[in-house]
């Protein structure tokens, strides 16, 4: 986004006393570096809020490890447990002393690659599951295969060929699937698969053949009946249980299946097309998001309910429960049954004493449940979120995305989760602008009377008002300098893409925003694959990409297509710079609309320095530009923040490739997972986990 920015911002009297409190003298001095002639060593710190815990690649001892969106969970006949670390690629494995190594892949490089521990490669893994040889076996759902794992870590590919999606029955690789989320075995050595988009379930034999075992491939349903006549709606996860039953978390039917060895499918809890959290037996239970499925020895089944942030038992007559959670509350905390609270709990797993595992995926943690219902966190450590305002590492924020500064040196940060928009002065002091922490809405108002629903992206403009792009309101609201906010442009709850003006336009969950020197709004307009641009008057029309056609084309205004576009900034010609996330580069808009690749290339993936298209990045999510013309890119794949010059020559200036963790001081330092980014004089601001760090003296 476009920053007014100071060329050196002036620290005194009160202001480095509050810094001082916020920061420390160490962080006071470098603040006096700023002023005058004084050192110009660049250094990173942490700026506002709290980065312990959260998400990252660490191995160790319980809380000290770190997981990125873990999805997949499996226990082993000696206690070990496995994990699917998503979004590090990797395979993670806890040993009964709590103490945590990757077993396969390497931390944040994807790919498909066979081979032992590290060698190996995978691409997005989610389900796990193991067999009595110790075997861990892995459905590796971007690459739509299945993955086999030895005691030794040594991988192949059981079924399917990376990047080839499809249906077909075969053996092997002449095997096909499409993104197969679950994964389970049986006492007989079958792999049991749920292969989500074919809205099926697979068998593969010891032998690596692969049949249908239920559904029919592509045709979505809820129909109770014997093998490919039976119907399932994007059937996420598998269990089995010790008579050869197989169990099905059938997710957009928001039920529980169950498969007999003769191919019966029967519902066994829930209503398809019910959607709730009631604890009853068989049809008359509700369930919201069901994602994961494990069993017990006595034949009870767990499952990972997301949306409603509890885990459910069900018995072998069909009587649900809730083990633990509170429905509808997510949280961190430990505890007993309902005083425990999860983030999106998107997996289960057992053990042989009965104990529940379940993969935390937004806390980035794994916990532990007792038969008795209680809860403990077995590894990681969730982020210290919170609402509160303060200064400095007082302050505490729940998920800050979009980051922006006005020509003052004030911050202003999308605080996502807690559907606020925070302001921080240049020497650390937090308040909240508008919004309630915690009330999602769509009202307009002053101050916290308004509310927002995952307000992601912020900017400001030359007169000191903030536009906010309202994610989850599909909208684009205003804050003026008194604190009024009022919506700017769409309609709260009904997602388009309409070129009109005011309330009148559409959008389809824009996600951050940027203004130029005369008063236009651009935004990244993300699920309809476009740039919306703005006028003062409130006039919007699309300005480059092409609606609902996702692409990576060069070209001139609708002619030319962005992938999900996340990030967006303006310079001081009226050029208009996207992080094209998907696609992986950065490309440049002019003020007459051509699109043009200003660096990396489309589907190359890296974090290779160099000029345009010779560089290449891996996850690049926002965008930030300086007085100079420099833009700054937050890569939260690569976990640094790159610096292009007005000539395209791209430099790493925060962070180390494939590192996640956040190490201030001297200049690279580390980071873990940037989000956002934005520039004020010489300082860089990067939104971190649940706080923001500040590289002084910015390279």
């Amino acid at each position: 986004m476009r920053v007014l920015t100071l060329d050196k911002p002036i620290l005194v009297g009160f202001t480095l006393l509050l810094a001082a409190c916020a920061n420390g003298v160490e962080n006071v001095s470098n603040s006096v570096d700023d002023i005058g002639d004084g050192p110009s060593v660049a250094s990173l710190e942490l700026f506002v809020g709290n980065l312990t815990g959260g998400r990252g690649t660490v191995d160790g001892a319980g809380p000290a490890a770190h997981f990125v969106a873990p999805n997949g969970v499996a226990a082993d006949s000696a206690g070990n447990v496995y994990i699917a670390d998503t979004g590090n690629h990797t395979i993670r494995k806890i040993t009964p002393t709590g103490i945590v190594t990757t077993f396969a892949g390497t931390a944040g490089i994807s790919g498909s690659s066979n081979g032992t521990g590290a060698a190996a490669r995978f691409n997005t893994p989610f389900g796990l599951a193991t067999d009595s040889m110790a075997n861990v076996y892995v459905a590796d759902r971007y690459n739509h295969t299945i993955r086999k794992i030895t005691p030794d870590g040594v991988v192949t590919t059981l079924a399917g060929t990376a990047g080839a999606l499809g249906s077909t029955d075969g053996s092997g690789t002449v095997a096909r699937f499409n993104y197969p989320n679950g994964i389970a075995t049986d006492s007989t050595g079958n792999v049991y698969v749920a292969d989500t988009e074919n809205h099926t379930i697979r068998l593969i034999t010891p032998a690596g053949d692969v049949s249908t075992l239920a559904g029919t491939v592509g045709v979505p349903g809820s129909t109770d009946d014997f093998g490919t006549a039976a119907r399932f709606n994007f059937p996420n996860s598998v269990a089995t249980d010790s008579a050869g039953n197989v169990y099905v978390a059938d997710k957009s039917n928001f039920t529980v299946r169950k498969i007999v060895r003769s191919g019966g499918v029967t519902t066994l809890a829930g209503t398809a097309g019910i959607r709730g959290n009631t604890d009853s037996t068989g049809p008359a239970a509700s369930f919201s998001a069901p994602f994961g499925v494990a069993t017990d020895k006595a034949g009870n089944v767990y499952v990972a309910d997301i949306d409603n942030q509890t885990i459910r038992k069900i018995t072998p007559t069909g009587t649900v429960t809730t083990l633990a959670g509170m429905v509808g509350a997510h949280g961190s905390a430990d505890g007993t049954r309902t005083a425990a609270r999860f983030f999106n709990p998107y997996g289960v797993a057992t053990d042989a004493a009965d104990n529940v595992y379940v993969p935390d995926h937004d806390n980035h943690t794994i916990r532990k449940i007792t038969p008795t219902g209680t809860v403990t966190t077995l590894a990681g450590t969730a982020a210290t979120s919170g609402v509160e305002d303060g200064i400095g590492t007082a302050a505490r924020f729940d998920s800050p995305e979009g980051i922006a500064t006005d020509g003052a040196g004030n911050v202003y940060v999308g605080d996502a989760h807690n559907h606020t928009i925070r302001k921080v002065t240049s020497a650390g002091v937090v308040i909240t602008l508008a919004g309630t922490a915690g009330a999602a809405g769509s009202a307009d108002g002053a101050g916290t009377v308004a509310s927002f629903a995952l307000p992601y992206g912020v900017a400001t403009d030359n007169t000191g008002n903030v536009y906010v792009a309202d994610y989850g309101n599909h909208t684009i609201r205003k804050i003026s300098s008194d604190g009024i906010v009022t919506t700017f442009a769409g309609t709260a709850g009904k997602p388009g893409s309409i070129d009109a003006t005011g309330t009148d336009a559409r959008f389809n969950f824009p996600y951050s925003l940027a203004t130029d020197n005369i008063g236009n709004i651009y935004v990244a307009d993300r699920y309809n694959h476009t740039i919306r641009r703005i006028t003062s008057a409130g006039s919007v029309y699309t300005f480059a990409g092409m609606t609902g056609k996702p692409g990576a084309g060069d070209g001139i205004g609708t002619a030319a297509s962005f992938t999900f576009p996340d990030g967006i900034a303006t310079d001081s010609m009226g050029n208009v710079y996207v992080a094209d996330r998907t696609n992986n580069i950065i490309r440049k808009i002019t003020p007459s609309g051509v699109v043009t690749t200003f660096a990396g290339t489309a589907g190359n993936r890296g974090n290779a320095d160099g000029i345009g298209a010779a560089a290449s990045f891996l996850g690049p999510i926002s965008v930030a530009t300086d007085s100079a013309d420099n833009i700054y890119v937050a890569e939260i794949r690569n976990h640094t923040v790159r610096k292009i010059t007005p000539a395209g020559v791209v430099s790493t200036v925060v962070g180390v490739a494939s590192q996640a963790t956040f190490t201030p001081g001297a200049l690279p330092g580390r980071l873990a997972f940037p989000l956002g980014v934005a520039v004020s004089g010489s300082s860089l601001y990067i939104t971190l986990g649940n706080g923001i760090a500040v590289v002084r003296n910015r390279p």
